[in-house]
């Protein structure tokens, strides 16, 4: 039997035959690797410790401590031994598709009646019986029609299905948890005992097309989360819990900011103290942008298919735009149209007015942009996914020379806008070259190295997210973090050397020849709508004094305190802060309660006492205790904070 090469971490090189696999891998090494080993990277690629390795590889064992490929492993174990709890308690119930997602897991399953909460608890007790009796998992690859046969027999018409969609040459490997088998790529754990069976929990179920399309029948998805030990269930069990009382579509209620309705799926009704929000968001932004040389641009909504199909959108992104027809008088057809899903192609219309210069460069032109894209209605999720949105969307037009000073110039806007909101912490992914795109290859190597080599030259950390750039050029995505710990994708930063070519945009460089620009994408908060739910979740709420919809209301504790109460609003108002009275018959204490829930910052109660030495009681919220300013005080004060920051 031939021989093969393996190479370890540690640079060690060992002899084994070829097609051994990992698990003897381990097993040579020492007894006790042996039964820790979970899985092994070969070749950098995910391994399960039954394939075999039939060529020289690099190879690294895991156990549970490598945390990525355990919790891998684990969540995609329990997604298949979920399935067969189903399947055991329910015979009929046909299965779908079970992948691994952040945090857990989710499974698709066939079935006519709903499952319910005690339903779950059922699935996780049999789930738990399974992981404890230690089964075996094991693997082996079919033949393609040995496979249809199994699952024509066994009635499983969407795992049919899904071998049809496994392109001929491609393996098909089956595994089984026990005697109980499924169609899955894996790798997987060795037997179930390897599963902590007290580190998972089934959250919810909801309703989820077959592959995501809406023609095709509905299937109840059944999710869960898992972890490696109970602490990490059990911290992440309180975040969920954490992160239902910042729910934003709560808190929106409560503020009173906005409500959606089926009449416009997808889209926002702002209510006042919504768009007092929004408004004052954006005027931050606005002057920020022009601290950064930016030039604010308005383009049309509406746009002909013909710049769509110029631009590529047309091709790469007809599924998510909103088609728009209109019968122009005496044409012979009618006329295409597409809400703009993006600006790109609008600005590169500006930008094309009038010759341009090497001199004019960097070009930045921002826009508020109103944006339209279609979301299927199960993945909307109030302010978080939406058909309608405002990206806070530029695109600088420079030369590649340029490439590396506006990259650590929007940087440093970016982290001054978070660091303005209260997000202290993000991370920067590097997303490459997609599998459908345009533009050559040498083209994508241009990009993505100018794109590599800005973000080096900053010396700040980054990672790799291979296949995720754009269509037409590599990104940089910028992801926050929380009050709870969530991470957030909300900046980008794009490098774009197909666009000014597709719809010819030039400038007159030094040498007096027309030369293309390179085309940078970016935004700071992306959909203000999102970011908005970001924000209220974030702070649960309790937003910045400067940021707050309703900065002060003042309450009066007796009528007679009436005028002095609209005297202070008045003051308050011309301080440039945002206050209302409430001079309602109800007792302060009630008063104080409703505005709490309502997220207001500051309340000022007023009573004879106040009106006699013209002072105010303040209580902010959260607080319990108050204190007593003298109105001129507390005007400075108030005013100071209702400014933004900066």
């Amino acid at each position: 039997m031939s021989q093969i090469s393996l190479t370890f971490p540690d640079g060690n090189i060992r002899q084994y035959p070829a097609g051994v696999t990992p698990a003897e891998v381990a097993a040579s090494i020492a007894p006790s690797l042996a039964k820790a080993a979970i899985s092994a990277q070969v070749n950098g690629k995910h391994w399960d410790l039954a394939w075999p390795i039939t060529g020289d590889a690099t190879i690294a064992l895991n156990t549970l401590k490598d945390e990525a490929p355990a919790l891998e492993l684990i969540r995609h174990d329990l997604a298949h031994i979920m399935a067969r709890a189903v399947q055991e308690i329910w015979p009929e119930v046909k299965v779908t598709i079970g992948p691994v997602r952040d945090q857990g897991w989710f499974y698709d399953f066939d079935r006519e009646e709903p499952f319910t909460p005690e339903d779950l608890g059922a699935i996780e007790a049999r789930m738990k019986q399974i992981i404890n009796a230690r089964e075996p998992v094991r693997t082996e690859l079919w033949e393609r029609a040995r496979a249809v046969e199994y699952y024509r027999g066994r009635q499983e018409p969407f795992k049919l299905e899904l071998l049809d969609r496994i392109p001929e040459g491609e393996d098909i490997r089956m595994y089984w948890h026990g005697d109980w088998q499924d169609l899955c790529r894996g790798p997987h754990l060795q037997h179930t005992g390897q599963v902590p069976a007290d580190a998972f929990k089934l959250t919810h179920v909801a309703g989820a097309y077959w592959l995501g399309d809406a023609s095709r029948p509905m299937l109840q998805r059944i999710y869960g989360v898992a972890f490696r030990n109970r602490d990490d269930l059990k911290a992440h069990l309180t975040m969920l819990e954490e992160a239902a009382k910042r729910d934003h579509r709560k808190l929106g209620r409560e503020m009173e900011l906005f409500h959606l309705q089926e009449e416009a799926p997808g889209m926002v009704f702002w209510h006042p103290n919504g768009w007092t929000i929004y408004r004052v968001l954006e005027d931050y932004m606005r002057g920020r942008l022009r601290q950064a040389g930016y030039k604010e641009i308005k383009t049309p909504q509406v746009v002909d298919r013909v710049l769509w199909e110029k631009s590529g959108h047309w091709e790469a992104y007809r599924e998510n735009m909103f088609i728009v027809e209109v019968d122009e008088e005496g044409a012979k057809e009618k006329r295409i149209n597409a809400l703009k899903p993006m600006n790109c192609p609008c600005h590169v219309q500006v930008f094309n007015q009038g010759l341009k210069s090497y001199r004019d460069l960097p070009l930045r032109l921002a826009e508020f942009g109103s944006c339209h894209r279609y979301e299927s209605s199960g993945s909307m999720h109030g302010l978080m996914r939406v058909r309608g949105f405002v990206q806070d969307d530029a695109h600088i037009f420079c030369t590649e020379d340029q490439i590396e000073q506006e990259c650590a110039g929007f940087i440093a806007l970016l982290s001054g806008v978070y660091k303005d909101l209260g997000f202290e912490k993000f991370d920067i992914k590097l997303s490459t070259r997609p599998e459908v795109r345009v533009g050559s290859d040498e083209v994508w190597d241009k990009a993505e190295s100018a794109l590599e080599k800005a973000i080096q030259s900053l010396g700040l950390p980054y990672e790799i997210n291979p296949g995720d750039g754009a269509f037409y050029g590599p990104k940089l995505d910028f992801k926050l973090t929380d009050a709870i710990g969530r991470e957030w994708q909300c900046g980008t930063f794009q490098c774009d050397f197909n666009l000014p070519v597709r719809l010819d945009a030039e400038y007159v460089g030094e040498d007096g020849m027309k030369h293309r620009p390179v085309m940078l994408h970016r935004a700071v908060l992306g959909s203000f709508e999102r970011f908005i739910g970001i924000l209220l979740e974030n702070y649960a709420g309790r937003l910045p004094f400067w940021l707050a919809p309703r900065q002060v209301v003042v309450a009066s504790i007796v009528s007679d305190a009436d005028p002095f109460v609209h005297e202070v609003v008045a003051a308050l108002r011309k301080a440039g802060v945002r206050a209302e009275a409430d001079v309602r018959n109800e007792k302060i204490n009630y008063k104080v309660r409703e505005h709490s829930v309502g997220k207001v910052p500051v309340i000022l109660a007023i009573g004879m006492q106040e009106v006699e030495g013209r002072t105010v009681s303040v209580r902010r919220l959260g607080e319990t205790r108050t204190e007593t300013m003298a109105l001129e005080a507390a005007l400075a004060a108030f005013g100071f904070e209702a400014l933004p920051p900066g």
